[in-house]
């Protein structure tokens, strides 16, 4: 017999409804098991709920990621049909956002996550603004377009990360606001970037910058180069960890500031006393899995903690399959093999930013080599606390 069994029923509702109402540490305890979404819609039913909530959410620091690939079932790109549904899942509260898809599939499709509304270009306002409609207000939404995608299946750290050089492809990373990280998204065209611009954005004059995530679109622009180099020179001579590619097409943040076709880059600057990164440089040389492990082995050095740690494969579109002999998923399957706790997320582009880096307390270890490069993989590791 249960305890409750010699109670009338509606004194057990009455009982049950008093401990809801009045006892903070239950209600806590429950509201741990509630995605943020409903958690947000449940704060506003009273004042204890609505404490409890904030509580609550202050503990979710755990990263969180939505991944897909195709084809897709619907007129949409395969991220952004599930898109909608499984941020309805997550347990935290997204601040900043790092989407990635292929440009094959997502070029010219619908981008729409409302039912039943007409077909909108990937470059739409319009587009952008349903997409920024899925996640809080104020969420900094990164959406980038490259020939190829790298992404870890959703639900688990540990299952294996996959390369999708065809086909459609793509994820989306949310980072929630935590404590000692500083994340600041960046976006310049030649008509906004200024010294003023890359210190307002962290970029420079900053003692605290850990880690720089940087994609470059329209790179073969006339006068791209000379672009890039504003941004990249200086960064060369600090102590942050510098990785990221060149790619198709931005899809968000909007290209108010710029025409159709002209040059620019986006990205993340990530500071604080809680970031930690390191990088190694897979070069032309290494063509067989056994040297691609070896390489990437070195990354253990940087003694880097599992939890809150993402790892970033920045690749050639020259590289994967073909390289390696006709072996799909060579440089993944390593990655997973020396880590096999920590997600793998990326992209094949058209050229790749980085060098071998490790950056640890107040030392870094490395080379001083340009930070751009053909036919190579940077693999990175970030942790955020």
């Amino acid at each position: 017999m249960s305890e409750n069994e010699d109670f009338p029923a509606y004194l057990q509702d009455s009982k049950a409804a008093y401990v809801l109402s009045n006892v903070a540490e239950v209600v806590e305890r429950i509201l741990t098991f509630v995605p943020t979404k409903s958690l947000l819609r449940i704060a506003s039913v009273c004042r204890l709920w609505r404490n409890c909530a904030r509580r609550v959410l202050r503990t979710q620091q755990q990263l969180a990621w939505v991944s897909a690939s195709g084809p897709s079932n619907t007129e949409v790109h395969a991220l952004c049909s599930i898109l909608a549904e499984e941020v309805e899942k997550v347990f935290l509260l997204p601040k900043t956002v790092l989407a990635m898809v292929d440009c094959e599939a997502f070029n010219g499709q619908a981008y729409c996550y409302r039912q039943n509304e007409a077909k909108k270009s990937r470059h739409s306002p319009d587009a952008v603004e349903e997409l920024s409609l899925l996640f809080p207000k104020g969420c900094d939404i990164i959406g980038i377009a490259s020939p190829g995608i790298v992404l870890t299946p959703s639900g688990c750290c540990s299952s294996p990360p996959q390369e999708y050089q065809e086909g459609e492809a793509g994820f989306a990373v949310m980072f929630p606001s935590m404590e000692g990280v500083h994340i600041k998204p960046f976006h310049f065209c030649k008509k906004s970037i200024s010294p003023t611009a890359l210190k307002e954005a962290g970029l420079v004059e900053n003692p605290d910058l850990r880690v720089v995530l940087i994609f470059v679109y329209e790179a073969y622009t006339s006068g791209a180069a000379r672009f890039l180099s504003q941004i990249l020179d200086p960064l060369a001579s600090s102590k942050a960890l510098v990785a990221g590619g060149l790619i198709e097409s931005v899809f968000s943040p909007t290209r108010h500031c710029c025409a159709q076709g002209a040059y620019g880059v986006v990205g993340l600057a990530l500071s604080g006393p809680k970031v930690q990164g390191a990088s190694v440089l897979l070069d032309q040389d290494i063509s067989n899995p056994k040297e691609a492990e070896a390489t990437i082995r070195r990354l253990k050095a940087a003694k880097i903690p599992e939890r809150n740690t993402l790892g970033f494969m920045f690749a050639c579109v020259g590289r994967g399959q073909i390289y390696y002999n006709n072996q799909p998923n060579v440089e993944a399957n390593a990655f997973h093999k020396v880590f096999p706790n920590t997600p793998l997320f990326g992209l094949f582009g058209n050229g790749e930013i980085g060098r071998d880096r490790i950056i640890k307390d107040d030392y870094a270890l490395g080379d001083t080599d340009s930070l751009q490069h053909e036919y190579t993989t940077v693999m990175t590791l970030v942790h955020l606390g």
